[in-house]
């Protein structure tokens, strides 16, 4: 994990309270590999603790890129001529409080999952996006075996096999185009080979797949594992899917995560609500939201994890598809997937239609309220389970 954060007009408590958040969502250790330089109009750039650089922004002409100047530390006396006192006096007080409260990054810790480092920057600047992906790129590891049914697959292994881990459709509107991410696991795959979808158990000839730089796509012609392929389709491939050569395998450790916010959604022109249907069934394909069909009443309740991605869907919504929707509160707070013995949740759904829904994929939704909700179903189902996470 690593994370970008967005420096403009954040103060050094500010910026601290960032680190404290970031920390109590992930529940790991959270320490900065660069650290800003004034802020607001004073914003001049960043301090690169790890690398012990200063990235400084061109005020002039924001398209110029940052100035990389090497120093020896803080103390370094040619520091001076770059940033002016009173920004450097506050510049060594922060970096003194961050070295003093926060742990000093480890790579061992970041490769196992258990700390984070995090770059500032200034996005409307596109300042410091640069330091964030040479970071990436020299900490990030190298392709590891992945889990899957019914065996480990070996990044060194000579057949080709990968998983679909994002859906994008609509890329290119006047095709209504559908592009399947896939990371490739293991082998070498060459551009115009048959590769077994294991879900349809069918051969799919891969003869355009393409690459991604920022907007821009090419094809390419082969790729290893650790790369990141895109296949055009018109909707068969599904998020989480797995690809081979032939073997039967299943790709696992894939989790869909419960959504924390949901509404409802109403569409504007009645006549169009299939359309609606369609357009909601897209973007769950994709994992941009989950969609849930209540048993009871016939509006679909969607969930996302932020209220930003509402404001995305309406806009998607409308100029994909044409359609005017508006999202109202729900009466039900989160969602939690029922495990359990089919014959047990049929009976559970039997007894608590209210709360039971459905999502794209047909599975069975628990719908809370309150913990209350929850807290009874773990009391009278003890042989159920209710979880926030789904295998895709």
């Amino acid at each position: 994990i690593v994370t970008f954060c967005n420096k403009m007009d954040r103060d050094s408590r500010e910026n601290f309270e960032i680190i404290d958040e970031i920390q109590e969502t992930l529940t790991i250790d959270v320490t900065p590999a660069s650290w800003p330089i004034g802020s607001g109009a004073n914003f001049i750039g960043c301090y690169d603790i790890l690398n012990s650089r200063l990235e400084l922004m061109n005020r002039v002409n924001r398209n110029i890129r940052a100035e990389s100047i090497k120093i020896k530390g803080l103390s370094d006396p040619s520091i001076k001529d770059y940033i002016p006192e009173k920004l450097l006096e506050t510049l060594r007080q922060e970096i003194e409080l961050v070295e003093g409260l926060l742990p000093k990054f480890d790579s061992e810790s970041f490769l196992s999952g258990t700390m984070t480092p995090i770059w500032f920057g200034s996005a409307i600047n596109s300042f410091g996006v640069k330091e964030l992906l040479n970071g990436i790129t020299k900490l990030a590891p190298s392709p590891r075996p992945r889990n899957a049914i019914p065996r480990l697959i070996e990044t060194s292994e000579k057949n080709v096999s990968g998983f679909v881990f994002k859906v994008q459709a609509n890329m290119d509107q006047k095709h209504r185009d559908r592009v399947a991410y896939v990371r490739i696991c293991s082998g070498h795959f060459k551009r115009g080979m048959k590769l077994k979808h294991i879900r349809s158990d069918k051969l799919i000839s891969v003869t355009n797949p393409v690459m991604f730089m920022a907007n821009e796509r090419e094809v390419t012609e082969d790729a290893w594992a650790g790369d990141i392929i895109g296949i055009p389709n018109h909707g068969q491939i599904r998020l989480g899917d797995s690809f081979s050569e032939g073997e039967k395998i299943r790709f696992t450790d894939l989790p869909s995560f419960a959504p924390e916010i949901l509404k409802t959604v109403i569409c504007l022109d009645p006549m169009k609500s299939k359309h609606l249907d369609k357009a909601l069934l897209q973007f769950a394909e994709e994992g941009m939201s989950k969609i849930f069909k209540p048993l009871v009443g016939n509006k679909w309740i969607i969930g996302v994890v932020g209220g930003l991605q509402f404001d995305v869907l309406e806009s998607r919504i409308k100029h994909e598809y044409g359609l005017q929707v508006r999202f109202e509160g729900s009466s039900f707070s989160s969602a939690r997937w029922v495990i359990g013995d089919p014959k047990q949740i049929e009976e559970f759904t039997n007894e608590n239609k209210s709360h039971i829904a459905s999502d794209h994929d047909g599975a069975p939704v628990f719908l809370i309220r309150i913990q209350w909700d929850i807290d009874r179903v773990v009391r009278d189902y003890p042989s159920l389970k209710l979880t926030d996470t789904k295998e895709m």
